[in-house]
């Protein structure tokens, strides 16, 4: 009986040649294979049960552990997979939930990130935002942007309760507080309130409060502030608009302020809903256009533009104006400012333009605005023009505004939503909200946008209504001043000594756009 470990026996008779030796070594290794099969044939099943279920073990182990090491690796430090595939962060992937108006290409726009930030706070930043909605927002976007480069911890921001408006909402009011916090997480951190061992210095009135310099670039607040931060911990901002230059700035910081705009600033869940309400009765009927008619009393007054008002009107904004005293400008020569381009057009002049650049009677016209200053006497031109005006209060039942009112930032927010998604946007004055929200139209794919030119549009109606243009020629001429002025692409326009003679960022963020 032949063993299976035993190896055949060459033949006896074999020849001392190659060929011979080469069959020995073939006919050696075939009893080597043979005897290593009957060896494993032979081995019980259990021992290689076992083997399987150690290596499996083994697997499950060193996965675990690497997913440990990447959870680890993500807590100390955010941005260590950045170069990752998409799954690994949500921002880069192109998954967007912050708003229902914002772009689905927003990943794309923001590669451009900071550069990554040290943990250790510089100190606590408090804001009081001034002036209106649009006003606040824009500040609030550059308050995160100079957070985030001094490497700073923001409180929530106090949003403006003294103003013309005395409009009592607070940040939690009107912005989704949470989706802010959350948002932004990976680039500057936002608490709700102060920490408690820093209330004694504010209740005692310890506390530095202070103005940044308008329009400062990056540098100032690193050499200024940022030392101030050092020494006193906590600073408040008193006043926040314009705070930072529109140009000059990195690209990262600059598309900071985008995403804070476009991505964490995002209206409540109410806000949110009653503008898409209004949004969809409105595209039910049509295309429609937003019609940002800046004719309030609060305006007028500011400005001194007094045209086509009685004489009684003008001496009450006259008394207005000087009744706020922050107001500073008070002596205004009315009809020059109108020359300058710098009133807004009424609601007289708007229906001429309008129907001059081609909107025929049945346009469904939504008119973002407060309560228009003369009321009927002053809208009835642009009603007997365009009949089909409605505006927010025309359209949603009484029991949905309820909640709104005396809250005109509350208000400004549903205008502002339906400004943003509508077919056409057209501002009658570039204050804040005509400039941000088209600037927001921009980003959204450069929406048609028409800004009207009112220098020289008003030379053109006081032609026309003093007979020198007929109507022919008077729509050919605002055409073709209106021509290039529809929200196409262009460069911001840079006067880097005179600030606020340039375009505004939030008005054309050319950054955000490439």
């Amino acid at each position: 009986m032949i063993q299976p470990h035993q190896t055949p026996s060459p033949p006896p008779s074999a020849p001392q040649s190659n060929k011979a030796s080469s069959k020995w070594l073939w006919w050696q290794d075939l009893g080597l294979r043979h005897a290593i099969l009957e060896n494993l044939r032979g081995r019980p099943r259990q021992s290689r049960v076992q083997v399987w279920l150690i290596r499996l073990s083994t697997c499950v182990l060193l996965w675990t552990c690497l997913i440990q090491l990447m959870a680890l690796a993500e807590l100390w430090h955010p941005r260590l997979f950045k170069g990752w595939p998409p799954c690994f962060d949500k921002h880069r992937s192109g998954v967007n939930d912050a708003s229902a108006s914002s772009p689905e290409h927003v990943s794309s726009k923001f590669s451009a990130f900071p550069p990554p930030r040290l943990y250790k706070s510089n100190g606590y930043l408090l804001v009081s935002c001034n002036g209106g909605l649009n006003q606040m927002r824009a500040a609030i976007c550059d308050m995160v942007a100079i957070s985030r480069y001094l490497n700073l911890t923001l409180v929530v921001p106090e949003l403006d309760k003294t103003s013309f408006w005395a409009d009592p909402s607070d940040f939690k009011d009107i912005f989704d507080v949470d989706h802010f916090i959350f948002s932004l997480q990976n680039e500057v951190r936002i608490v709700k309130r102060l920490p408690q061992k820093y209330y004694e210095k504010v209740r005692k009135g310890k506390l530095l409060s202070m103005p940044p310099i308008s329009w400062s670039n990056e540098s100032y607040y690193l050499s200024q502030i940022l030392p101030l931060f050092k020494k006193h911990k906590v600073i408040r901002f008193s006043k926040t608009d314009t705070r930072l230059a529109n140009n000059g700035l990195p690209v990262w910081m600059q598309k900071l302020r985008c995403r804070v705009n476009y991505e964490a600033l995002k209206f409540t869940p109410l806000i949110e809903r009653l503008g898409q309400e209004l949004v969809n009765i409105l595209l039910r009927k049509g295309s429609f256009v937003v019609l940002h008619l800046r004719y309030e009393m609060d305006m007028l007054a500011f400005s001194g533009c007094t045209h086509g008002c009685t004489d009684a009107e003008v001496d009450m904004l006259t008394k207005m104006r000087f009744a706020y005293p922050w107001w500073k400008e008070k002596i205004i020569d009315s009809v020059q400012k109108r020359l300058d381009g710098l009133c807004p057009l009424t609601p007289e002049e708007t229906a001429l333009v309008l129907k001059a650049l081609g909107f025929h009677r049945e346009t469904q016209i939504y008119i973002a605005a407060g309560e228009i200053y003369g009321s009927k006497r002053r809208m009835a031109s642009l009603h007997g023009t365009f009949p089909n005006i409605v505006r927010k209060e025309m359209l949603l039942f009484q029991e949905d505004l309820k909640h709104f009112q005396n809250h005109s930032s509350q208000m400004a927010a549903l205008d502002y939503l339906v400004a943003v998604n509508s077919d056409v946007f057209i501002p009658t004055y570039d204050g804040n909200m005509a400039k941000v929200v088209s600037g927001h139209r921009r980003y959204l794919g450069h929406r048609k946008t028409i800004l009207l030119d009112r220098q020289k549009l008003v030379v053109l109606l006081d032609q026309y209504k003093n007979g020198t243009l007929d109507w022919m020629l008077f729509a050919v001429r605002v055409q073709e001043v209106e021509n290039d002025l529809m929200g196409a692409p262009r460069e911001r326009k840079v006067i880097s000594e005179r600030p606020k003679e340039e375009d505004y960022f939030y008005a054309n963020p050319v950054e955000c756009l490439l």
